[in-house]
């Protein structure tokens, strides 16, 4: 038991440390500033993935509109550096210089007060996690306080990512419509748009997401995360034992949802613009296929899923315009129905053990490698 047990932990470090290896060193020395700069927006994507192995994988919360706090801390951030790029200076052409270029266009003549605090980066930051974790925490705590869960929740989120879309696109002269805000510049004072500030940019989306998989794997490993596993499995049994269940739900899904909102943040000063086109039905049940294809119970393997769906996306649509989604439709269905726990549940179930026994000797049975919170 205890040398299976130190395999699994081996394995996880193994994992960590080789994902830290490609991001950090492979990558920048073999790809040039554009390429390296998609998959730094393939990264951003990740902290989705790894919020929803902790609400989906670990704690069996499935969402469906990750998408709308992965927008709201895009926006956020989008807010402070359209406000920056909009000075008086950069806008004297306009009928009412000093403000976004958007609000010009719709005749508004005075910033809106909800716009104002985002000329403090400072209040920015908060912003994104905090915007995002009240949104969850209005909508988790309404639903699960009400025991509403399972596939009633996943369409309530849904909804909203609908309703978020619907929101945006609607109030164009507030939120820049369906183009989105565009145009960012500076942050700071520092060009954001040249190819090295990019690679800058890249390693700091690293950092963070490293950050981030290591504060999850913490909870995973911790009571709490024991916690989460048996609410998944059983959830009245925990009921019956006197926990809260709906408040780990709602905290594990708050933590999922300021994930999302870091990446949309990144995405937003790797990219250079935030849309609705990231907040619909569509990208939210995208970001759910990066953590299946990955492993919805392996963090690393969710960041894993993420970088190999983005890219193959970009290859096919590259070499195959008119058929990359039937292409990517297929490998999804591949994936799933061929490694039913994503490509982390391979390697744990097939690969390790194989591994394992021709070191040992090819008669040497070794059993595979059950997931745990550790993963």
């Amino acid at each position: 038991m205890s040398n299976s047990l130190f395999g699994k932990r081996s394995y996880d470090v193994i994992a960590f440390v080789l994902l830290a290896v490609l991001i950090l060193v492979v990558l920048p020395l073999t790809l040039d500033a554009f390429r390296l700069n998609l998959f730094g927006k393939y990264l951003t994507y990740s902290f989705v993935a790894l919020g929803l192995v902790l609400c989906w994988g670990y704690t069996g919360i499935l969402s469906l509109g990750q998408g709308v706090f992965f927008g709201l801390g895009g926006y956020c951030m989008a807010m402070f550096l359209k406000l920056e790029a909009s000075s008086v200076a950069n806008t004297k052409i306009q009928s009412t210089p000093g403000i976004p270029d958007f609000m010009d266009w719709n005749q508004i003549t005075e910033l809106p007060f909800f716009w104002r605090p985002f000329h403090s980066l400072t209040f920015t930051l908060a912003a994104i996690i905090l915007v995002p974790c009240i949104m969850a925490f209005v909508l988790s705590f309404a639903m699960f306080k009400r025991r509403v869960g399972g596939v009633y929740f996943a369409i309530i989120t849904q909804a909203l990512s609908a309703v978020m879309t619907i929101l945006i696109i609607g109030q164009q002269g507030y939120t820049g419509g369906v183009n989105g805000i565009t145009d960012l510049r500076t942050l700071l004072g520092w060009d954001i748009r040249p190819d090295h500030s990019k690679v800058i940019l890249y390693f700091v989306c690293c950092v963070l997401l490293l950050g981030c998989i290591l504060l999850g794997r913490f909870v995973l490993t911790s009571k709490l995360g024991r916690i989460l596993v048996a609410i998944r499995d059983k959830e009245d049994r925990v009921r019956f034992s006197g926990y809260d269940v709906a408040n780990f739900k709602v905290f594990i899904f708050c933590v999922a949802s300021a994930f999302a909102a870091i990446g949309g943040a990144m995405f937003t000063l790797q990219v250079g613009f935030m849309s609705p086109s990231f907040v619909g039905i569509v990208p939210s049940i995208e970001m759910v296929i990066f953590c299946a294809v990955g492993g919805r119970q392996s963090l690393v393997g969710a960041v894993a899923g993420a970088l190999l769906i983005n890219y193959g996306k970009t290859v096919f649509s590259e070499s195959f315009p008119e058929l990359w989604l039937f292409a990517m439709g297929g490998l999804f269905i591949a994936v799933v129905l061929a490694f039913p726990r994503g490509l982390a549940g391979l390697m744990t179930d097939q690969v390790m053990p194989w591994v394992t026994r021709m070191r040992n000797g090819k008669g040497g049975a070794t059993p595979s490698i059950s997931p745990s919170p550790a993963e």
